[in-house]
């Protein structure tokens, strides 16, 4: 079966919606997720969505606190681009219907989180990416050009290769045909013909055991898009969010946003003392990479499981609500966050390299596109700063909406493209060869290439995820394509390019701490 559109959006977050909104009216439009359209990684995202406001904020001080935060390795002229560009973006969610916290005043309620200067943090409660999802998901079902395709698993971006053409890595004449994806309802495999394709897919959290991100964030896009030649870079900082709610019963780990730390909250070890004032002169508030490493090595030096936040001492009726999904989450675990200290673990949270692109959201490969989580726009460098996550998705939405509406008429569809052959494939026989090593792929990558690495580690692991890689790819080609396959061949991939890059920098730089390059934790 083929299908033909305009315009292919592959994912349902933040960026695809935006993106999706902004080219429909030109054309069709046909977008995929692999569950249900509400579950990504956007609803997850608690605190906020940054921008400047009010005065005493100015570009210049978020511009700054980005850089700092990104030690060193952002794009200035992309962190100039996303800072200005914030207001009418932002503006653009409102209009439409998202709704964002206000003062008795009428002011925006804004929120200060880790390594921003000022409050600028525009939030929902603590749900804010929930309730954009959901304004912008009202805004794609009811628009007559885009067709929603739920339970659509992507499998392979559709380049010359499928045409029976050598592609050669970073080969800069490579196209992108479209993709073939499997119907999760009929276990068909189609061939979905586009003349622009967005990748949107989201994080790579599930590639480590502890982590914030939902199931469904195996580093999809990016391992499709590495397979077909793309260029991905900075793989190697993947920001762990310093405080997930310790419970070792449940995964996805609950995320305590780090608007709590912003609202007066302070980490403690579990006998009660303050600890962060010997790791950074901000304190509880320094940035993502400093707090998550300070966690790290209190429960390394005192051999405990979790250190704990302390809100207690914050005004009772105030802290309920700001974070009235986190005080239901702790009182069902009979923790009741007013009067007791709430116990929190760093947890795989965020990735800030992906798909190389320009600063339209263009990847190296003709005709694809790529934006949010996925992509590696130069904004986040070595470090996110907190709540510039979703600001940068609807920023490059925009951007790759403008270029792909003047380019895609020029575009005309391949008919050559064969359907997927599965020719000789079968079930495999044992389910357990492939959640067995899904198992060991997080436990590698949690252990060895986690907060704080080392050259040695690295190299076990890379010796490890090599057999990893051969056993899953013998499989694949001989096995019925099926989700979970797809997913452990995606994840080992992101493995590898995480384990490649982080041994390639031969330096401590924000997210990536190697202990054979050793520097102060104080940035």
């Amino acid at each position: 079966m083929q299908k033909k559109v305009d315009f292919l959006v592959i994912g349902s977050g933040l960026a695809g919606l935006s993106y999706a909104l902004k080219v429909a009216d030109y054309g069709k439009v046909c977008i995929l997720t692999k569950t249900n359209i509400e579950e990504t990684n956007t609803r997850y995202a608690q605190g906020g969505i940054a921008s400047v406001t009010y005065e005493p904020d100015s570009y210049e001080k978020h511009i700054k606190d980005t850089l700092v935060a990104g030690a060193g390795l952002c794009d200035e002229e992309i962190v100039k681009i996303v800072v200005r560009e914030a207001p009418s973006r932002i503006q653009e969610l409102i209009d439409i219907g998202a709704e964002f916290d206000k003062k008795n005043n009428g002011e925006y309620d804004l929120a200060k989180e880790g390594g921003h200067s000022e409050h600028r943090i525009l939030h929902h409660k603590d749900n804010t990416g929930n309730e954009i999802e959901r304004v912008l998901i009202e805004c794609v079902k009811k628009h007559k050009n885009i067709e929603i395709l739920e339970y659509h698993f992507a499998i392979d971006i559709i380049t010359q290769h499928h045409l029976g053409y050598t592609v050669i890595k970073h080969q800069p004449d490579i196209i992108c045909f479209g993709v073939y994806a499997l119907n999760m309802q009929t276990n068909n495999i189609e061939t979905i013909l586009a003349k622009i394709t967005y990748m949107a897919t989201g994080g790579i959290g599930n590639v480590y055991h502890i982590t914030t991100n939902p199931t469904i964030a195996t580093g999809d896009g990016i391992a499709m898009a590495h397979r077909a030649r793309a260029i991905i870079e900075n793989m190697e900082f993947v920001q762990f969010h310093p405080t997930s709610l310790y419970n070792p019963n449940e995964r996805p780990s609950f995320l305590i946003t780090e608007a709590m730390r912003g609202f007066g909250g302070i980490l403690k070890t579990i006998d009660g003392h303050e600890f962060m004032h010997k790791y950074d002169k901000r304190g509880s508030l320094a940035p993502r990479d400093i707090v998550a490493r300070a966690i790290d090595n209190e429960m390394k030096i005192r051999g405990e499981d979790f250190v704990y936040l302390d809100v207690t001492h914050c005004n009772s009726n105030e802290l309920i609500a700001h974070f009235p999904n986190i005080y239901e989450k702790c009182l069902s675990l009979d923790i009741d966050i007013t009067k007791q200290y709430i116990p929190v673990v760093p947890a795989a949270h965020y990735t800030c390299g992906g798909i190389k692109v320009d600063n339209n959201g263009k990847t190296t490969i003709n005709n694809l596109f790529a934006g949010g989580e996925c992509a590696c726009t130069g904004l986040h460098g070595a470090n996110r700063l907190a709540s510039n996550s979703l600001l940068e998705a609807v920023v490059f939405a925009h951007r790759s909406a403008e270029l792909s509406t003047n380019i895609f008429k020029e575009i005309n569809y391949n008919e050559k493209i064969p359907d997927w052959n599965d020719e000789g494939t079968s079930l495999p026989e044992e389910m357990i060869l492939i959640t067995q090593e899904f198992k060991e792929l997080q436990q590698i990558m949690t252990n060895y290439v986690g907060i704080v690495r080392s050259n040695l580690r690295i190299k076990r692991a890379f010796d490890r995820l090599e057999l990893l890689f051969k056993e899953t790819e013998m499989l694949f080609d001989c096995s019925t394509v099926s989700v979970k396959i797809c997913e452990l061949r995606n994840a080992i991939s992101i493995g590898y390019v995480i384990l490649k890059t982080a041994k390639r920098r031969r330096e401590s730089r924000g997210l990536h701490y190697n202990i054979d390059f050793p520097k102060q934790l104080i940035t």
